[in-house]
């Protein structure tokens, strides 16, 4: 992309944030919701089987093969069955099915990968698994969006609700404040489903905990592993620990 091109773009993004209210935010950034991460198999396949039907076919995870799948209980012949919808083999990267092209003329940019996008997000006002729970729960329907809608944690955002028919379709309902500095801010007071989708509040929210924690087990699918290593290490160092001290008490105990 060429330096004019960059500019102009960079000013109709300008451009395009200066009608978005702003949103009042506690000190530091905006508040986010605990994320339920879990990273047992049952949790993983039904976030991998999401991530294949609602987020594959726009975000990429180029750093994850398919087969790495494996690594959360599912056989290869499960993986080219249920969720191989975009390559060939097990050995191929999760890439996504949108042309690059395609995508910057239709959303005016190409959506991230989203191969370590939990530890791009975290920041001192929570983890990255928590900017992610929240922001797929705070999607809501703003008819002077090109996609028709907004999200609370990301105003202004590019990317529609891919999840809006599990979710249904919420209204948010916003007051405008005086910060005590002579500023108009705005204040979200509360999100209603005014269309149900398939799935209750409840149900919803545990699809995107499963959600999440597949894409933070993306960023380090062998963290767990790392984990129970490190706990044996720390186990057997401190097995030496005792041995040596036990040592040096029967090689010192005629000299003191």
């Amino acid at each position: 992309m060429s330096l004019l091109n960059k500019l102009l773009a960079a000013a109709a993004l300008a451009v395009t944030m200066a009608g978005v209210p702003m949103v009042a935010q506690a000190a530091g950034g905006p508040a986010l919701d605990k994320a339920p991460v879990r990273f047992d198999d049952a949790s993983l396949q039904q976030g991998a089987k999401l991530f294949v039907n609602y987020c594959l076919s726009c975000h990429g995870a180029s750093s994850v093969r398919y087969n790495t799948l494996t690594q959360i209980g599912l056989s290869e012949q499960q993986i080219k069955d249920n969720l191989m919808f975009a390559a060939d083999k097990p050995g191929e990267q999760m890439m996504v099915a949108l042309r690059r092209d395609d995508a910057r003329k239709w959303f005016g940019v190409a959506p991230p990968d989203l191969s370590v996008i939990a530890r791009a997000r975290a920041s001192e006002q929570g983890s990255g698994a928590d900017w992610l729970y929240t922001y797929l729960r705070q999607f809501y329907r703003d008819d002077s969006r090109p996609t028709g809608w907004n999200n609370v944690l990301f105003p202004g955002v590019g990317m529609p609700h891919a999840l809006w028919g599990l979710q249904g379709e919420q209204e948010a309902h916003f007051v405008t404040k005086d910060d005590g500095h002579g500023n108009k801010v705005t204040h979200l007071e509360s999100l209603e489903i005014v269309k149900p989708g398939t799935l209750t509040k409840e149900e919803y929210d545990e699809q995107v905990a499963n959600l999440v924690s597949f894409i933070t087990w993306m960023g380090e699918p062998g963290q767990e592993t790392r984990r129970s290593m490190g706990w044996l290490v720390l186990a057997v160092l401190s097995v030496f620990a005792v041995v040596s001290w036990l040592l040096k008490r029967a090689y010192w105990k005629d000299v003191h």
